[in-house]
């Protein structure tokens, strides 16, 4: 059963976010406001889903397979999470396999007291940390990277548990942002270069902390501002405190939270990544010269972007393509037969749109091509008279090590192939990327500094903005689980 669910996330199209995470500090419906937090924050992660609450005595937690609606919907569950304290994680595993024993928050006792963690990101040095924690003696319990933090946090001299944090983080590098929870402290971190997201909340007297603005909103809350890059920040007495223990970095947020991973209506930047994702689309639209008769998005990665693409050029917007939204990863085992099906299981032409129309398909990125390869042959089959794909991204040509789930670069189409060889393998009649300097542009950037980059976009261009300590990739996963010395759950 592993294996099979390993091969179904390689058949995924898409690019994930490893992990999306909420706090809350000192309110009588901790567990329950988190559970409605992390629903909000579902698109982060569909794996698996845990609550860690703390109630003045002791701590509670729950962890569970699948979406928070189905684990954390009954008030028996939320029962069993009592106190004003709380923090959660969604999962989706980019390291460590999907067993139970990874399922975030983790909590670890220390000479200082206890500790819950959730964690965003991806550490660049986590297997060269592990080993040298388990030769000083560490036992492992996850093959999660998470766990070193906590091993770190355990393991410092430090007497009080905002300076073994601290410790601890010095230690750590790559893309992440954490939240965390002592018996009367909340407490977030994000990377020195701001990769990972992470905002802060208010609810009357209460903070709360998230990867997006869209889980304040379905809890009533009200937007502070983004934790900067490199900032330590805890709720300590109802108070706000700020610590910035790195020496100061260029913020380089990650840009595929603008083009992809954010939830439309999060806040990023002063705008919705809605707007972002629409200007992307206007952007492209100024590049090119074609004619069309209609604007299709792929839905609904590609809905933004199309909508700007075609009011920039004064198409007609359609929906040539209907997404079946009530299709998971999958609804059953995903065996080659249902494989084949490919794209059906979430998409189907809309034949009345499409028939005789010359068709600019627009979406948001391109990664393996498989996905567009088969909505293109879609919309052939049901009619179309030609399908000129666009994509509102530039071409994906290096894989990533802080946090997203990303192919190799051997599975990266444009990696591997030119744009017209791209063009022949998807089967579309042309194809047109958006260049880097428009998507700064679109952006409200003149073009893209090449000393201090605006944002981290080595997705594109390579340019890693931390170094890689590991050797990571391919083997990240399996040398994690050798390194890891407990069972499988």
């Amino acid at each position: 059963m592993k294996n099979q669910k390993i091969k179904f996330k390689n058949y995924n199209p898409k690019l994930h976010e490893e992990c999306g995470v909420f706090g809350i500090s000192n309110t009588s419906d901790a567990s329950t406001l988190t559970a409605l937090g992390l629903h909000a924050l579902q698109h982060r992660g569909q794996e698996g889903c845990g609550i860690v609450t703390f109630d003045g005595k002791q701590y509670h937690s729950e962890k569970r397979f699948g979406l928070v609606g189905d684990n954390f919907n009954k008030e028996k569950v939320l029962k069993k999470l009592p106190g004003k304290y709380a923090i959660g994680h969604n999962r989706y595993s980019t390291t460590g396999g999907t067993a139970l024993r990874n399922v975030q928050p983790f909590f670890a006792d220390t000479n200082a007291g206890g500790i819950g963690v959730s964690h965003n990101g991806n550490l660049t040095n986590a297997i060269t940390l592990r080993n040298k924690l388990v030769q000083e003696g560490a036992i492992f319990h996850t093959t999660s990277d998470t766990e070193v933090i906590v091993q770190l946090i355990a393991k410092s001299k430090r007497f009080k548990t905002i300076d073994k944090i601290i410790d601890s983080i010095f230690h750590i590098q790559g893309g992440y942002s954490l939240v965390m929870m002592t018996q009367n402290t909340l407490i977030g971190v994000r990377d020195p270069y701001g990769i990972r997201p992470l905002v802060i909340g208010k609810l009357k007297n209460s903070y709360v902390f998230a990867s997006e603005t869209c889980a304040f909103d379905i809890i009533g809350a009200k937007f502070v501002r983004e934790v900067e890059n490199g900032e330590l920040v805890y709720v300590e007495n109802d108070k706000l405190l700020s610590l910035k223990p790195f020496s100061t970095k260029k913020v380089r947020p990650c840009i595929f939270e603008y083009i992809y991973f954010s939830r439309p209506d999060s806040i990023l930047n002063g705008k919705t990544a809605y707007e972002h994702r629409k200007n992307f689309g206007s952007q492209l639209a100024k590049e090119d010269k074609l004619d069309a008769d209609i604007v299709v998005p792929v839905p609904d990665s590609g809905n933004a972007a199309a909508l700007g693409y075609a009011q920039e050029r004064g198409f007609n917007f359609d929906l040539g393509l209907i997404r079946n939204h009530y299709v998971g990863r999958t609804f059953i085992e995903p065996s080659q037969k249902i494989r084949s099906l490919g794209v059906k299981l979430k998409l189907n032409a809309n034949k009345s749109v499409i028939k005789n129309k010359k068709i600019i398909l627009i979406d948001d990125s391109l990664v393996r091509g498989t996905t567009s390869h088969k909505i293109v042959k879609m919309l052939y089959d049901n009619g179309a008279k030609e399908v000129h794909v666009r994509i509102a991204s530039p071409e994906i040509k290096y894989p990533d090590f802080y946090g997203v789930d990303m192919p190799t670069k051997k599975e990266l189409l444009a990696a591997n192939k030119s744009v017209q060889e791209i063009c022949n393998f998807i089967k579309a009649k042309s194809i047109k990327f958006l260049s880097l300097n428009g998507l700064y542009k679109a952006m409200g950037f003149e073009e893209r500094n090449k000393i201090y980059p605006q944002l981290t976009d080595h997705y594109f261009t390579g340019d890693y903005p931390i170094e890689i300590i590991d050797e990571l990739g391919e083997n990240k996963i399996t040398q994690l689980s050798l390194l890891s010395t407990a069972s499988n759950n």
